[in-house]
This record gives structure tokens, C-alpha cells and sequence, in this order.
């Protein structure tokens, strides 16, 4: 009966989800949710409310940075940065709305880059990146010069919302070679068009993005989950090896008093 018993332990274990508890923000989870604010403010024509969650913002960085969590060099400059173009963003009178967007995005996605260890937003912008430059490297291929300017220039666009945010998840080496890749293309946009060798620098760009997101997806499982999954998966072998063993225990002593039986 105990053996049933500990085999329906170890069945409820396996099924039973285990609470995750909600833990206290802290400072820079409170800034990206401020960045988050803003861009939506700027989404919905809101730019004086954008400029002050964005004067907010710069209040509470400066107490933040280099006390709470402390930040590298690099990446306040890569903040101050952002939040200047989100600032520009807010207060320019002439600035047409898409570009706007832009800039807060860019904004947002630094911050979320900072605070995320894995499965950062600017990696959802890959379909994007990889629609536009497919359209510009079909339109190469075709010889269709005025369709593979402008989807280039969307791929570039998009490509510089998520540079700041790249050049904090991604190593300088990929960068430099990404960079090196699309300066080139750019440069020499007319030569593309008419030559092996320039359509074969858009399938090296091509693959090298596609390796960008790809060696971001293989780091994405989220540290408490493996966690969860080893400390449930620890006590279910230890449950199951204790009901093994009571009942290899069983076992024996039921042929121990067979054998006793037999030689009465």
C-alpha cells in the first residue's frame, strides 16, 4: 500500500505546476517600463507626455546607474544616446510620426536589452529585417534597380532601430562583420545590380543575418525554467528510486520467509 501511495506522490509531483512568485521590480525593470510608456505616448500623438515620462527617465538614471546595477561604459553611452534621439523625437516640431516611432523604438529596445538576459524585443524585429532585405536582394536578382533601393533603404531603417540594442546582446566581432558587409552593399549599390560578385556580398549579408537571430534563439531558455525543470526532475528520481528500492526490499524479504517456509 505505501508503494501505491508513493507512486501517486511521485505521478502528482510530475503534474502539478510549480508556483512562480512575482519579485519586487527593480530600478532598471522600472526604467524600461518608463521607456515603454513613452514610446506609447509618441504612438498615439502624445509627444509632450513622451518628453516628460522621457525627463522622468533621465531623473531616475541618474540615480539608478552605477549604484543599483552597475552598467558598463558602453552601454550608458549606448543609453544616453538612444535617449537623446527619443528626446529629439518628442520635442521636434517638423519630425513626420513614422520617424518618431523610430527613435522611441530604438530607445525601447536599449533598455529592454539592458534589463533581459534572454529572448530580448529587438530579436522580434528579425521577420522585418529579413522580409526587407529578401525584397531587396530579389529585386538585385531581377535587375530592378528602383525596387532594390527602396526596400535596401527599409532594410537599413529597420536594420538601424536595432543596432544600439544589437550592440549590447551581440559580440563586436559579428557586429564589425555585419557592418563591414552592409557598407559595402551600400557603397557599391550600383555594381550590385550588375555583377556576380555584388549579388554574392547580399547572399554573405544574407547569411550572416540569419546567423545573427539564430545564435540569439540558441540562448533564449529562460535560467529559472532549467531550474524548475532540475529541481523537479531531482526529487521525482529520488521518489521513484526510494519506491525501487522498498520494493526491491519487499521482494527479498517475501523470498527470504518463502525460503524459512520451505525448510520447516
Amino acid at each position: 500500500m505505501k508503494i501505491k501511495w508513493l507512486y501517486l506522490f511521485a505521478i502528482i509531483l510530475m503534474l502539478t505546476p510549480i508556483p512562480v512568485y512575482a519579485e519586487v521590480q527593480t530600478p532598471m525593470e522600472k526604467l524600461d517600463d518608463i521607456s515603454d510608456e513613452a514610446l506609447q505616448m509618441v504612438k498615439f500623438h502624445r509627444y509632450e507626455d513622451a518628453k516628460k515620462l522621457l525627463d522622468y527617465f533621465s531623473t531616475q538614471f541618474t540615480s539608478v546607474s552605477g549604484r543599483q546595477q552597475p552598467l558598463s561604459m558602453d552601454e550608458v553611452r549606448i543609453i544616453h544616446t538612444s535617449h537623446d534621439e527619443a528626446m529629439e523625437a518628442a520635442v521636434s516640431p517638423t519630425m513626420d510620426h513614422e520617424e518618431r516611432i523610430n527613435k522611441l523604438t530604438k530607445f525601447r529596445l536599449v533598455i529592454d536589452a539592458i534589463v533581459t538576459s534572454h529572448q530580448p524585443l529587438w530579436t522580434e524585429m528579425e521577420n522585418q529585417i529579413m522580409t526587407a532585405f529578401a525584397h531587396a536582394k530579389n529585386a538585385a536578382i531581377n535587375g530592378d534597380s528602383a525596387k532594390f533601393h527602396s526596400s535596401f533603404n527599409t532594410f537599413l531603417s529597420l536594420y538601424n532601430v536595432i543596432y544600439p540594442s544589437m550592440k549590447i546582446d551581440v559580440p563586436a566581432e559579428n557586429i564589425q562583420r555585419l557592418d563591414a558587409r552592409i557598407k559595402v552593399i551600400d557603397h557599391y549599390r550600383s555594381d550590385i545590380l550588375h555583377n556576380e560578385e555584388g549579388r554574392a556580398e547580399l547572399d554573405k549579408l544574407d547569411t550572416d543575418l540569419k546567423n545573427l537571430f539564430a545564435n540569439m534563439e540558441d540562448d533564449e531558455a529562460d535560467p529559472s525554467l532549467w531550474w524548475v525543470i532540475i529541481s523537479t526532475g531531482s526529487i521525482i528520481i529520488m521518489t521513484l528510486s526510494y519506491v525501487g528500492f522498498r520494493k526491491y526490499q519487499g521482494e527479498k524479504e517475501v523470498k527470504k520467509n518463502r525460503s524459512r517456509e520451505h525448510k520447516d
